[in-house]
């Protein structure tokens, strides 16, 4: 015998060395044994158990996923139920018994009779056109429009045209299959039954279906008997594989692309290294990448392997995480080069704590730390912080224009606007803190009263009303009013996490209000784009909601503004409505209207003036 493990075992030639060696290692034999000494000489050295054990170890270790006939192909003639199984459902003892029983008769004694002389010479599209050359028409018909063609007839089609009942022509497949089957164990057909067991260890656990034909030139070849291509009769040889979107993988599709996707779980990977991790999982490294591009939520970016699910988060993350850099939104949408809007990538950097602001307009991983940048008003305020509470304009004009993409005339415009105060020495402090730093509480420019789309419910609680658009339904962030965020109680760098039971929602402060993806509460409600959603946050921190529908078309003016207020139920007058309307932007009973409509005209609910005619 001249064969070496490596040539009964395809598995061992597409897997690396390193990887094979520290497992198979034996004392009594040099490196790499497995591929330079015939199996005869190592079963002599160290037995046949032992072998059969090593390869054992090695299925278990790497190929858990694959049929044991397509780790030891002879395995699929001495035992064909047990070759269909895996090495994960049989476990280690029960393969090695497998793998030495058929290397015990491997190594047995030639029998004294001489065999007739074969013919390797013989082309094996001839060898199987004898195979069929003694079927009749019908048999013929039947295996090359059934059993061996793309399009399968069906049994009723080959029923009408021969006059024969569905059974019958059942029977004849099955009895095909069994001619076939029972010629491939002759010694004829030893050369075809290598050439497969050739086939895959070229093909490996995954190959583009296109290879087979490719694979020899013969595989092109008409077969006489049955006017097909040979390939069409070799593929139903490998059992064992499925054909699954143009490609032919070994063991199930939807099992190795999972074992794909987990190996880029941790976050991106160099091409180069990918299509080593991949070849691991039995994939030619020349077909690994076109591999790894057919598996879902894997993406090659920048000559990386990134998991690439369906969130525009996480997509964003692994742009990010390859460019190794702050990038802007803009570059991250040209990156992830899909149909997301830009605004709605920037809500999402804004609201999601995987991101951190760290320029004007480029954002990073949060998890490479640095400072972030916050806004001008807001860095001028930490500055002073650090500072101890007063700093000269100078010094903070040097300090942010070296580390940001901000103006001088900027940071000095900044600084000697609303929220600064000057010192005695001509330095500045944040207005309304003590003379030892002590800050007074944030107050907003516009109190929540004055607030857009912010509205007042009997027990005096503030509500703001969110307009249903197609970012939020695909869980885009948004931003919220200032003043409607001071209520809650927040102030610029804070953040609250509001509990509601369909998933937390986070409401950060970096340079203006944002409150994250709300697309569960809105899914729970079946919401639509025109849609509308009052929500505020109890004092325990619960998001509280309410729901209301598009308003008809035909609804009269004055109730359609109050029904962008939450108020649904009719009113008797226009005077009625207005006294409503009031109350809930926290003007008193005795408003008038040119007072109300002032109060609406001042924080920007033009939509509700409209219906009032203002």
């Amino acid at each position: 015998m001249n064969l070496s493990l490596s040539d009964l075992a395809p598995p061992l030639r597409w897997t690396s060395p390193g990887l094979i060696a520290p497992i198979v290692e034996e004392p009594q034999l040099p490196e790499a044994w497995w591929q330079a000494i015939p199996l005869d000489r190592v079963c002599a050295i160290v037995g046949a158990p032992a072998v059969a054990g090593h390869l054992a170890d090695l299925a278990v270790a790497f190929w858990g996923h694959l049929m044991l006939g397509d780790i030891l192909p002879l395995l699929r003639f001495s035992d064909p139920a047990e070759a269909e199984r895996t090495p994960e459902t049989l476990g280690k003892d029960v393969v090695q018994k497998l793998f030495s029983g058929v290397f015990e008769r491997l190594l047995e004694p030639a029998p004294e009779a001489v065999p007739a002389p074969a013919r390797p010479d013989r082309p094996l599209p001839e060898l199987i056109d004898e195979l069929f050359g003694a079927l009749d028409d019908r048999q013929r018909a039947i295996a090359r429009d059934r059993l061996y063609a793309t399009q399968r007839a069906t049994l009723d089609e080959l029923a009408q045209r021969f006059s024969v009942t569905r059974e019958r022509i059942r029977q004849i497949e099955r009895d095909l299959r069994d001619h076939v089957e029972s010629w491939l164990s002759r010694p004829e057909a030893a050369a075809l039954v290598a050439h497969v067991a050739w086939l895959r260890g070229r093909l490996g656990s995954a190959a583009p279906a296109d290879d087979l034909q490719a694979t020899v030139p013969w595989h092109r070849t008409e077969l006489r008997t049955l006017g097909i291509p040979a390939w069409r009769f070799v593929r139903t040889l490998l059992t064992g594989y499925e054909q699954a979107d143009g490609w032919l993988v070994a063991g199930g599709a939807d099992e190795l692309r999972e074992k794909t996707r987990q190996l880029f779980a941790d976050g991106p990977h160099p091409l180069g290294e990918a299509v080593s991790m991949v070849a691991q999982l039995g994939v030619r490294e020349d077909v690994a990448e076109r591999w790894i591009l057919a598996v879902p939520q894997l993406r090659v970016l920048g000559q990386h392997v990134v998991p690439w699910p369906r969130s525009i988060n996480e997509k964003a993350e692994a742009v990010l995480a390859v460019a190794g850099a702050p990038l802007s939104p803009e570059e991250i949408q040209e990156r992830i080069g899909e149909d997301y809007s830009l605004v709605g990538i920037r809500n999402q950097l804004t609201a999601d704590e995987r991101f951190r602001r760290v320029d004007r307009n480029k954002y990073g991983l949060t998890r490479w730390g640095g400072d972030e940048y916050l806004g001008i008003r807001e860095m001028i305020a930490r500055e002073i912080e650090r500072a101890g509470g007063e700093a000269s304009v100078s010094t903070i004009v040097a300090n942010l224009t070296s580390r940001y993409d901000v103006s001088e005339s900027s940071v000095r415009a900044y600084s000697g606007g609303p929220g600064f105060e000057r010192t005695q020495r001509g330095w500045i402090r944040v207005a309304g803190t003590a003379p030892g730093g002590e800050a007074e509480p944030y107050q907003p420019r516009k109190d929540v009263s004055e607030t857009r789309r912010s509205f007042r419910s009997r027990d005096g609680r503030w509500w703001h009303r969110v307009d249903v658009n197609a970012e939020h339904l695909r869980g885009s962030g948004s931003p919220l009013p200032t003043g409607f965020a001071a209520y809650l109680g927040m102030a610029p760098g804070g953040q609250l996490t509001a509990s509601a039971p369909s998933g937390d929602v986070v409401i950060s402060w970096h340079n203006q209000p944002t409150m994250g993806s709300i697309r569960n509460v809105l899914a729970e409600y079946k919401a639509q784009e025109g849609d509308h959603v009052f929500l505020t946050v109890s004092d325990g921190g619960e998001l509280l909601t309410r729901y209301l529908p598009a308003a008809p078309v035909n609804m009269p003016p004055i109730n359609r503004a109050l029904y962008l207020f939450g108020y649904t139920a009719p009113v008797s007058s226009e005077m009625e409505g207005l006294r409503l309307i009031g109350a809930r932007i926290g003007l008193p009973d005795t408003a008038t209207r040119e007072e109300i409509l002032a109060r609406l005209r001042e924080r920007g609910d033009r939509d509700i003036l409209g219906f009032l005619g203002g």
